[in-house]
């Protein structure tokens, strides 16, 4: 009822400052005209009335709870005018204010309504396909996890899920701010991803909302219409609306103090008007018009409005930022701490060099070391049964047998009779035969230095070579560094829990300033309180591993969070999207969103600074209400500036 009775006051409201705006130019209009009089002054009663209905609600509202706000002073000034007989002019100030706060609604309106539109992303219903095969439409709500739903081309995923049937591309940019389509494939094994759905890879999982391309899916829900990836996002903006950055918790701060001070100035100047004999009709004008100028308004929706429209540009953009206070200290951050393997690089091993030996072939050195590894489940074994290219059409693919491991070492394995071994230097050299051959001890060495794992590849008594992988940085890592450069970010540290080499070589190759290898998760921790104590530091993260050192942070930003309902509880900043390139934009927001509270925090200071000596001076109510009014709609329509904030190319 509660909700009801305050989307219907939301309604009335505008009308009611247009009602008020009406009956005040047709007062003013017969007192012009010199046809004042008994209905001029009936007019300008109403004005009062429906200029004052909306504030006399909302500061009664306030002194119940015991604050004192700018609705109070604005209705202590109309009533002051009216005690000395100036209808006219309190009539001003209420129309105006009405006005005002009905646009100042309008245009925080359009903010909230980018992040509602979010919510309406999602299609209300899905069609289910049944175990006889037939489908069926049923709302969204009554999806349970394990049903199959078909997403027909061109439409919206009804529900959180993986690809069970079907491939195609998915433009997910509704929930990760991807400007290019996903491709989709099924998942290999279905009960598997249903009993565990966070290990289904990105190339499998869909989200509600996204728009499904040319290609029919069938899509297994993982998660119910209230818990979805975009119900989550746009509760966590919502809830971020309530939550109040710095600037404005030293607003309301100033306001407590502010407030009760004008009253006492506004009874000092009516002191002062009767020690110097002033008239008293002149005193109080002149009390009511610094009431009026002194009234904060546009320093009391200055900061929320700029909050309220970045949080929804950046849920827009594909960036969950929860509340003003992350908003406002990344925007001044310049020290950034990344997590190295799934944040600056892929997360997996990939087949980077293969090193022949004198005398061997390298597709000889590559189809041997795939026979042999393919037997084998290690992320690294994987990484070059993938990676390495196939043989040549009409080649026979070699079989190896009697795997054979070495935990930390290497593998053995016969492959068409001959024993074959695969391991590090260490490994090679307590095999009993031929030793390393110089050169290629070198060259593994000369690998292992620039940060690659090492594996040497022997087949009966001939060294074939020596393979070398890397967890390589992501395409996009160093250009998003050079554009957080670019930005203002002016130290950038790297923390590994590789081996230092590995680190330095990654480091090296994104840009960072400093690369800090060998770190435990609670050496991590330690890192980013060393870097707190020179700067306020954000720590980069999947949000998993690296919870403790985002904890630890000024702002923790998790990347990659769609998929991982713990990122999206865990960071200040969540990049929903796994692209490093999400993190220029919603640090080029922020400083604007910075930049701009600063402005209007500013011009709000100091329109009141000025105003309050002027109409204590004697400049009029009616004056003081226009330049009053201008600058509470100045500092919105600033803020407003950020819903349309572009990304750097």
């Amino acid at each position: 009822m509660n909700v009801v009775l305050k989307k219907a006051a939301e309604r009335a409201e505008p009308v009611s400052a247009l009602l008020a705006l009406t009956v005040y130019l047709t007062g003013l209009t017969l007192q012009l005209t010199g046809n004042g009089g008994p209905a001029a002054q009936a007019l300008f009663m109403a004005a009062y009335a429906f200029g004052g209905l909306f504030t006399l609600r909302e500061a009664l509202g306030a002194l119940r709870k015991g604050r004192f706000q700018v609705d109070f002073l604005m209705l202590v000034a109309a009533a002051g005018a009216a005690a000395i007989g100036r209808w006219e002019e309190g009539a001003v100030l209420l129309v105006l204010f009405s006005v005002g706060h009905a646009l100042e609604e309008y245009a925080l309106g359009r903010a909230r309504r980018s992040v509602e539109a979010l919510g309406a992303l999602a299609p209300r219903t899905a069609l289910v396909r049944r175990a006889a095969g037939a489908t069926v439409e049923v709302p969204v709500e009554e999806l349970t996890v394990g049903d199959t739903v078909l997403v027909r081309p061109h439409t919206r995923v009804p529900a959180d899920g993986f690809v069970a049937a079907g491939s195609g591309s998915v433009d997910q940019s509704p929930i990760t701010g991807e400007s290019v389509p996903a491709d989709k494939t099924p998942v290999p094994d279905r009960a598997a991803a249903l009993a565990g759905p966070s290990a289904t890879g990105p190339e499998n999982r869909v989200y509600a909302g996204t728009v499904n391309g040319s290609g029919s899916l069938e899509v297994v829900v993982t998660r119910l219409a209230a818990d979805n990836t975009l119900a989550r996002v746009v509760r966590m903006v919502q809830d971020a609306e309530e939550r109040t950055s710095p600037t404005q918790r030293f607003t309301d701060r100033f306001q407590k103090v502010f407030v009760p001070g004008v009253l006492a100035l506004v009874a000092a100047l009516l002191g002062y008007g009767a020690l110097t004999g002033e008239p008293f009709t002149d005193s109080f004008y002149r009390a009511m018009a610094v009431l009026v100028a002194a009234s904060p308004c546009a320093l009391a929706i200055a900061t929320p409005a700029a909050v309220l429209s970045a949080v929804g540009r950046a849920a827009r953009g594909g960036v969950l930022v929860k509340g003003g206070a992350p908003l406002e200290e990344f925007g001044r951050l310049r020290t950034l701490a990344f997590d190295k393997t799934g944040t600056l690089t892929e997360g997996r091993p990939r087949l980077t060099e293969a090193v022949t030996a004198d005398g061997a072939a390298r597709e000889e050195l590559l189809r041997t070391a795939v026979a042999v590894q393919r037997l084998s489940d290690h992320p690294l074994a994987q990484a070059v049964v993938r990676d390495a290219p196939p043989p040549p059409t009409g080649t026979r693919t070699a079989e190896a047998t009697g795997l054979r491991a070495v935990i930390g070492r290497g593998v053995s394995a016969e492959l068409d009779g001959e024993p074959v071994h695969i391991g590090s230097l260490s490994y090679a050299d307590a095999l009993a035969g031929p030793p390393v051959p110089a050169a290629l001890r070198d060259r593994t060495e000369e690998l292992a230095r620039t940060g690659r794992t090492t594996m040497l590849v022997r087949r009966g008594d001939r060294w074939l070579g020596t393979l070398g992988l890397m967890d390589a940085p992501r395409p996009e890592a160093a250009g998003t560094v050079a554009a957080l450069r670019g930005l203002g970010v002016t130290r950038t540290v790297m923390l590994s829990g590789d081996d230092q080499r590995v680190a330095d070589a990654v480091g090296s190759a994104v840009g960072m300033d400093e690369a800090l290898g060998g770190l435990m998760p609670q050496d991590k921790v330690t890192e980013v309180a060393r870097l707190r104590r020179t700067a306020p530091t954000a720590m980069i993260g999947d949000g998993v591993n690296d919870a403790p050192a985002m904890a630890g942070a000024t702002v923790g930003v998790a990347m990659g969070a769609a998929g991982s309902a713990v990122a999206l509880e865990t960071a200040d900043i969540a990049l929903m999207s796994d692209d490093l390139r999400r993190l220029p934009f919603v640090t080029g927001l922020s400083r604007r969103a910075s930049r701009i509270i600063r402005q209007n925090l500013w011009l709000s200071l100091g329109i009141v600074a000025v105003l309050v000596p002027a109409t204590a001076l004697g400049l009029g109510i009616g004056p003081a209400v226009l330049v009053h009014e201008g600058s509470t709609l100045v500092v919105v329509a600033n803020a407003l500036r950020l819903l349309r904030y572009r990304e750097r190319s």
